[in-house]
Protein backbone atom coordinates (compact mmCIF):
# COMPACT_ATOMS: atom_id res chain seq x y z
CA UNK A 1 0.00 0.00 0.00
CA UNK A 2 1.70 3.44 -1.35
CA UNK A 3 1.86 6.12 1.84
CA UNK A 4 -0.08 9.10 0.69
CA UNK A 5 1.78 12.58 2.30
CA UNK A 6 -0.26 15.87 3.01
CA UNK A 7 2.33 18.69 2.58
CA UNK A 8 1.38 22.18 3.29
CA UNK A 9 2.32 25.38 3.95
CA UNK A 10 -0.07 26.32 7.10
CA UNK A 11 -0.69 29.66 9.49
CA UNK A 12 -1.18 28.98 12.71
CA UNK A 13 -4.49 29.10 13.14
CA UNK A 14 -4.70 26.26 10.00
CA UNK A 15 -5.43 28.87 6.76
CA UNK A 16 -3.40 26.99 3.69
CA UNK A 17 -4.76 29.93 1.43
CA UNK A 18 -2.49 31.81 -1.21
CA UNK A 19 0.79 30.93 0.53
CA UNK A 20 2.31 31.76 -2.96
CA UNK A 21 0.64 34.86 -4.10
CA UNK A 22 -2.44 33.12 -5.71
CA UNK A 23 -5.03 35.48 -6.57
CA UNK A 24 -8.24 36.09 -4.92
CA UNK A 25 -7.20 36.23 -1.45
CA UNK A 26 -6.40 39.30 0.48
CA UNK A 27 -3.55 37.88 2.33
CA UNK A 28 -2.37 36.31 -0.60
CA UNK A 29 0.98 35.64 -0.58
CA UNK A 30 2.04 35.46 3.06
CA UNK A 31 5.04 33.44 3.35
CA UNK A 32 7.21 35.42 1.58
CA UNK A 33 5.51 38.36 3.27
CA UNK A 34 7.83 39.81 6.47
CA UNK A 35 9.60 36.25 7.37
CA UNK A 36 12.74 35.98 6.69
CA UNK A 37 14.23 33.40 4.04
CA UNK A 38 15.98 30.51 6.16
CA UNK A 39 16.89 27.56 3.18
CA UNK A 40 17.30 25.15 5.78
CA UNK A 41 13.67 25.64 6.79
CA UNK A 42 12.66 24.35 3.41
CA UNK A 43 14.63 21.53 3.14
CA UNK A 44 11.57 19.25 3.20
CA UNK A 45 10.41 20.64 0.35
CA UNK A 46 13.16 19.06 -1.25
CA UNK A 47 13.39 15.96 -0.19
CA UNK A 48 9.56 15.32 -0.64
CA UNK A 49 10.59 15.68 -4.57
CA UNK A 50 13.28 12.89 -4.09
CA UNK A 51 11.32 10.62 -2.07
CA UNK A 52 7.57 11.07 -3.76
CA UNK A 53 6.94 8.85 -6.80
CA UNK A 54 3.80 10.69 -7.53
CA UNK A 55 1.83 13.52 -7.34
CA UNK A 56 -1.83 14.02 -6.35
CA UNK A 57 -3.38 17.52 -6.80
CA UNK A 58 -7.08 18.94 -7.02
CA UNK A 59 -8.57 20.61 -9.80
CA UNK A 60 -7.76 24.17 -8.67
CA UNK A 61 -4.07 23.58 -7.17
CA UNK A 62 -3.80 21.93 -10.90
CA UNK A 63 -4.80 24.23 -12.36
CA UNK A 64 -2.85 26.88 -10.58
CA UNK A 65 0.67 24.64 -10.36
CA UNK A 66 0.53 23.50 -14.37
CA UNK A 67 0.68 26.40 -16.16
CA UNK A 68 4.00 27.31 -13.88
CA UNK A 69 5.82 24.29 -12.49
CA UNK A 70 6.76 22.29 -15.34
CA UNK A 71 9.14 24.88 -16.56
CA UNK A 72 10.73 25.37 -12.84
CA UNK A 73 14.26 24.57 -12.21
CA UNK A 74 12.30 24.47 -8.57
CA UNK A 75 10.23 21.63 -9.36
CA UNK A 76 12.49 19.89 -12.18
CA UNK A 77 11.67 16.31 -10.35
CA UNK A 78 8.11 16.86 -10.13
CA UNK A 79 7.68 17.05 -14.22
CA UNK A 80 8.70 13.16 -14.61
CA UNK A 81 6.49 12.19 -11.97
CA UNK A 82 2.86 10.69 -13.29
CA UNK A 83 0.24 13.04 -11.84
CA UNK A 84 -3.11 12.31 -10.96
CA UNK A 85 -6.35 14.78 -10.58
CA UNK A 86 -9.16 14.34 -8.64
CA UNK A 87 -12.18 16.43 -10.65
CA UNK A 88 -15.41 15.45 -11.73
CA UNK A 89 -15.36 18.56 -14.25
CA UNK A 90 -11.84 18.36 -16.45
CA UNK A 91 -11.34 16.51 -19.45
CA UNK A 92 -8.20 15.22 -21.12
CA UNK A 93 -8.40 18.36 -23.22
CA UNK A 94 -8.00 20.50 -20.28
CA UNK A 95 -4.44 18.75 -19.35
CA UNK A 96 -1.31 20.25 -19.90
CA UNK A 97 0.90 18.58 -22.84
CA UNK A 98 4.31 19.46 -21.02
CA UNK A 99 4.14 17.91 -17.10
CA UNK A 100 4.45 14.62 -18.17
CA UNK A 101 1.84 11.94 -17.72
CA UNK A 102 -1.34 12.86 -16.22
CA UNK A 103 -4.61 11.29 -14.58
CA UNK A 104 -7.84 12.53 -14.11
CA UNK A 105 -9.47 10.59 -11.08
CA UNK A 106 -12.82 11.09 -10.12
CA UNK A 107 -13.90 10.24 -6.83
CA UNK A 108 -12.18 9.28 -3.57
CA UNK A 109 -12.84 6.00 -4.07
CA UNK A 110 -10.70 6.07 -7.09
CA UNK A 111 -7.57 7.84 -4.74
CA UNK A 112 -8.42 4.59 -2.74
CA UNK A 113 -7.49 2.36 -5.17
CA UNK A 114 -4.20 4.28 -6.00
CA UNK A 115 -3.54 3.74 -2.46
CA UNK A 116 -3.74 0.05 -3.38
CA UNK A 117 -1.85 -0.29 -6.17
CA UNK A 118 2.42 -0.52 -6.13
CA UNK A 119 4.47 2.16 -5.86
CA UNK A 120 6.33 5.05 -3.67
CA UNK A 121 4.75 7.32 -1.74
CA UNK A 122 1.93 9.89 -3.38
CA UNK A 123 2.32 13.80 -1.93
CA UNK A 124 -0.40 15.81 -2.05
CA UNK A 125 0.18 19.63 -2.63
CA UNK A 126 -2.04 22.58 -2.21
CA UNK A 127 -5.53 21.25 -2.81
CA UNK A 128 -7.21 22.37 0.46
CA UNK A 129 -10.83 20.69 -0.51
CA UNK A 130 -9.32 17.63 -1.32
CA UNK A 131 -6.90 17.20 1.25
CA UNK A 132 -10.95 17.93 3.63
CA UNK A 133 -12.21 15.00 2.20
CA UNK A 134 -8.94 12.90 1.83
CA UNK A 135 -8.79 13.30 5.63
CA UNK A 136 -12.36 13.09 6.60
CA UNK A 137 -12.20 9.72 4.36
CA UNK A 138 -8.86 8.75 6.58
CA UNK A 139 -7.14 8.59 3.62
CA UNK A 140 -3.87 10.34 4.02
CA UNK A 141 -1.13 8.70 6.40
CA UNK A 142 0.90 11.39 6.89
CA UNK A 143 1.45 15.12 7.21
CA UNK A 144 4.33 17.58 6.28
CA UNK A 145 3.74 20.71 7.65
CA UNK A 146 5.36 23.99 8.06
CA UNK A 147 3.96 25.99 10.48
CA UNK A 148 4.27 30.10 9.61
CA UNK A 149 4.09 32.18 12.87
CA UNK A 150 1.37 34.11 11.28
CA UNK A 151 -2.88 34.06 12.09
CA UNK A 152 -4.49 35.03 8.78
CA UNK A 153 -7.85 34.71 10.06
CA UNK A 154 -10.18 33.86 7.16
CA UNK A 155 -9.31 31.30 4.34
CA UNK A 156 -9.14 27.92 3.54
CA UNK A 157 -8.36 25.51 5.89
CA UNK A 158 -6.48 22.03 6.07
CA UNK A 159 -8.90 20.66 7.99
CA UNK A 160 -12.56 20.71 7.82
CA UNK A 161 -14.78 21.52 10.48
CA UNK A 162 -16.43 18.10 10.08
CA UNK A 163 -17.94 16.54 13.48
CA UNK A 164 -15.75 13.57 13.30
CA UNK A 165 -14.21 10.80 15.55
CA UNK A 166 -11.13 12.05 17.27
CA UNK A 167 -7.85 11.21 14.60
CA UNK A 168 -4.35 10.59 16.59
CA UNK A 169 -1.46 12.11 15.15
CA UNK A 170 2.15 10.87 15.88
CA UNK A 171 4.51 13.27 15.87
CA UNK A 172 7.61 11.77 14.06
CA UNK A 173 9.96 14.73 12.90
CA UNK A 174 10.17 18.22 14.00
CA UNK A 175 12.20 21.42 14.30
CA UNK A 176 11.89 25.28 15.07
CA UNK A 177 13.95 28.07 12.72
CA UNK A 178 15.07 31.20 13.76
CA UNK A 179 12.35 32.99 11.73
CA UNK A 180 9.92 31.47 13.60
CA UNK A 181 8.83 28.47 11.11
CA UNK A 182 7.89 25.13 12.48
CA UNK A 183 8.36 22.06 10.72
CA UNK A 184 5.90 19.22 12.06
CA UNK A 185 5.86 15.65 10.12
CA UNK A 186 3.29 13.76 11.69
CA UNK A 187 2.03 10.03 11.19
CA UNK A 188 -1.44 9.45 11.45
CA UNK A 189 -2.40 6.71 13.87
CA UNK A 190 -4.74 3.81 12.76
Amino acid sequence: MRTLISTAFISLDGVVEGPGGEPGYRNSGWTFKDIEFLPEAFEIKGREQEEASAMLLGRTSYEAFSPVWPDMADFADYKAMPKYVVSTRLTEDDLVPNWGETTILRTLDDVAALKQTEGGPIIVHGSATLNQALSDAGLIDRYHLLVFPLLLGAGKRLFSATDKDTQKLKLVEHEAYANGLQKNVFDVVR
